[in-house]
């Protein structure tokens, strides 16, 4: 396990039985980047790999 995998098990321990809208999500990862500039990046990255469709990446 990854130390940052830490995070992730709260995360899943404390609401992983609770639905969110993605809307909810942007909004939540749009005041952490708010709290914490300095990770505006890893944000993104993160919000753009919840974007895409792994089919998206797929080459015919």
């Amino acid at each position: 396990m990854y130390f940052t995998d830490r995070g992730i098990e709260e995360l899943e321990d404390r609401r992983g039985e609770e639905e969110v809208s993605l809307s909810w999500l942007a909004d939540r990862l749009r005041a952490f980047v708010d709290a914490h500039p300095e990770h505006a990046g890893a944000a993104d990255r993160f919000a753009v790999f919840l974007a895409r469709d792994d089919s998206d990446d797929e080459v015919d």
